[in-house]
């Protein structure tokens, strides 16, 4: 080793690793600038002018702040009803309850009003503000009822929690309240007398602060270190704490402790910023670190900086970005929500702190003027947005492929694919080996995505559903197998359950994803399981399946569920979209069959309606124990051009094993050759 690898790795431990160590309380009190003095957490009294000047001059910020002020003005004259509606016993069965619908308003409704406060000096926002606030202040609890003991015992841990799990005094929604009730103290500071202030005050002790402090280790959430709850809980905290410093400077120790969390959290974004709960929520985990990491940054005149933490400063658009599709909708993998992934006010951001051009990209060509009140409060970046000169990636800590030829043309194919563990068992669905087509903004090969959020689908029955079961995603069967979970209430993570990817080529003409997710069945009927996909750039899809099942005459069905109207031809299944049509052609040796089914859905809700999930399947009986399918998915005009490909099909198999087929599209040939090796075949 030279004397420039030991300085540099000498360096490395001096100042690069005490960055990410946990912090103490009195690390934060000495870097808290002081004194301080209302309002302080996003802005100073000071900076408020440069605020009232984007308003003034900049047309999106006064586009926001018209429709804040239209909607405060409106809020001036709205009854404030006290106490709030009361939460149903089971309100995610009968989901008419108007409490959550009130208590989100409320929540909003003093934010904005505090804010608009603050802009115009008008005391009138300030006093509605703080009615509503006091509302807030006034309920027994902040914690909605699917989230307390009733309902949240027999929820199934995540990966790092305990099953030992009894205390549910604080959670997702309370914390929200908390961020944004913190901002309203710091906010409406002027205006309040004492009273009205430890109105505020108390409940963000008592209702947020007081449940955690001291015993941090009671709360399921606090180690979840790989779900968003933890950020989105610890946001909250960490704010009131900050906001309330003035009063209890003691409070550091909840900033350090919230700090410190948020950052072993952001420590478990993949290598490439992949995030095994889906995008939706990976998204939303970076987002709550903006507040507070926001507030921090300022306090500490940037010594305690989480846009630092690789998570944020490097990888952070990449979920956001790799994940959507040209039409800005996104891969419904996992609980994902299948629309636009984060939103203008996380993008700006991170281009604002960090520079990184692919936010700013997103920032300036997904979204129009914003709609939020931190739109305003932080300024337009000025990084030039760039699109990465590769559009495929392999999200590598968590084996997620995103294959592509172009991010903005929808004319051309995107593919999502997965192996990964089955180790989630609060968002993630036993879909190892799944993948995804979408082609001119249709879902022609689709995951449906998360079933609705109803009163057992974060208990073991989850995996009854056919969203998160195997059984509605694009996997292979063998006799009807399906897929496990790692992890089961009150038994240990199996962390070998689940694939993983064993090779992935990116390149400019073709893309090639070799998964193995054998582990992920049981391994009675199932014995073995290697998927090969390629993306034939621009818009061609080959899907090579190697099975290996338990015993002979094991009847193996490949299965694919799309947006569009499916129709079982001669040998073929067209899906037929509303702007074009897809073929689905088996290249199978031996007999198969193709045939429709459908997955009988209704969700554990009073008003719950029917639903019918329709798929189709290739269906084979191969004599021996293992066998190989292929599938050709692409674009055609019509019946005769679907035969006429499928009559151009050709396919030899040699004495070492390597398979070779080959098809005519257009009057362009493809070929494919897969060499067998050691544990299967490979793409030459």
């Amino acid at each position: 080793m030279n004397l420039k690898t030991i300085l540099f790795f000498v360096l490395f431990f001096i100042i690069i690793l005490p960055a990410y160590a946990d912090v103490t309380p009195q690390d934060i009190d000495n870097a808290i600038s002081k004194p301080l003095h209302h309002p302080y957490l996003y802005f100073t009294e000071q900076e408020k002018p440069a605020i009232q000047e984007r308003i003034k001059n900049d047309p999106d910020c006064k586009d926001i702040m018209d429709r804040l002020l239209a909607e405060a003005n409106r809020l001036l004259y709205t009854p404030v009803e006290t106490p709030l509606p009361q939460q149903f016993k089971d309100s995610r069965f009968d989901t008419s309850g108007k409490f959550l619908g009130v208590y989100g308003l409320y929540r909003n409704a003093a934010f904005n009003l505090a804010f608009c406060y603050q802009m115009t000096g008008d005391e009138h926002y300030a006093r509605k503000s703080f009615e509503f606030a006091k509302a807030l202040c006034d309920m027994e609890t902040w914690v909605m009822r699917a989230c307390q003991f009733a309902k949240a015992y027999k929820r199934v841990s995540p990966w790092n929690v305990i099953d030992d799990k009894v205390v549910f005094t604080y959670a997702i929604i309370a914390s929200s309240t908390t961020g944004n009730l913190a901002a309203v103290y710091d906010w409406l500071y002027p205006a309040l007398n004492r009273d009205e202030r430890d109105w505020i005050r108390g409940a963000l002790l008592e209702k947020a602060i007081t449940q955690v402090r001291g015993n941090w280790e009671y709360h399921w959430w606090s180690t979840a270190y790989r779900c968003n709850w933890c950020t989105w809980c610890c946001h909250g905290l960490g704010i009131a704490a900050l906001t309330l410093l003035t009063e209890d400077p003691h409070l550091v120790d909840v900033v350090a402790e919230a700090y410190n969390r948020m950052n072993r959290t952001l420590d478990e974004f993949g290598l490439d910023g992949g995030w095994a709960e889906g995008g939706s929520y990976g998204v939303h985990t970076l987002r709550m670190t903006l507040y507070f990491g926001d507030a921090l940054k300022r306090l500490t005149d940037g010594k305690y900086n989480m846009f630092e933490h690789p998570a944020l400063a490097g990888k952070s658009a990449n979920l956001g970005l790799y994940l959507s599709f040209p039409d800005g909708k996104s891969a419904n993998i996992a609980d994902c929500a299948g629309g636009r992934l984060g939103d203008s006010v996380l993008y700006n951001k991170i281009a604002l702190e960090t520079g990184n051009k692919q936010a700013a990209w997103l920032r300036d060509n997904r979204y129009d003027t914003g709609y939020d009140v931190f739109d305003i409060i932080w300024p337009h970046h000025k990084v030039k947005g760039e699109l990465p000169s590769q559009g495929s990636l392999h999200f590598r800590t968590i084996d997620w492929i995103m294959m592509r030829s172009d991010f903005t043309d929808s004319e051309h194919v995107t593919i999502a694919c997965k192996a990964g563990k089955n180790d989630d068992p609060h968002h993630g669905h036993l879909d190892v080996g799944q993948f995804l087509i979408n082609w001119r903004g249709e879902a022609f090969i689709k995951d449906h995505g998360a079933a609705t959020y109803d009163e057992l689908y974060f208990d073991a029955e989850k995996y009854d559903t056919p969203q998160a079961s195997s059984a509605g995603h694009n996997l292979i069967f063998v006799n009807g197998e399906q897929q496990i979970p790692g992890k089961r209430f009150r038994q240990p993570l199996d962390e070998n359950v689940g694939g993983e990817v064993l090779e992935f080529r990116p390149g400019q003409t073709r893309d090639y994803t070799l998964m193995d997710p054998t582990h992920a069945y049981p391994g009675k009927e199932l014995k073995k399981w290697r998927r090969h996909i390629i993306l034939e750039k621009p818009v061609i899809t080959v899907v090579v399946d190697e099975v290996v099942s338990v015993g002979n005459g094991a009847k193996i069905e490949a299965r694919f569920h799309s947006d569009c109207k499916q129709v079982i031809g001669d040998g073929y299944v067209l899906l037929d979209g509303d702007n074009g049509d897809m073929a689905i052609i088996p290249v199978i040796d031996g007999d198969f069959i193709n045939k429709a089914g459908s997955h009988t859905y209704m969700a554990i809700q009073k008003n719950a309606q029917l639903q019918r999930i329709p798929y189709c399947g290739t269906f084979i009986h191969p004599s021996g124990k293992r066998t190989v399918l292929a599938h050709i998915i692409l674009p055609v005009e019509d019946e005769t051009e679907t035969l006429a490909i499928i009559d151009s099909v050709q396919r030899s198999t040699d004495n070492n094993g390597t398979k070779q087929f080959s098809f005519t599209k257009n009057g362009i040939r493809y070929d494919y050759t897969f060499l067998m090796g050691n544990n299967g075949l490979v793409l030459e």
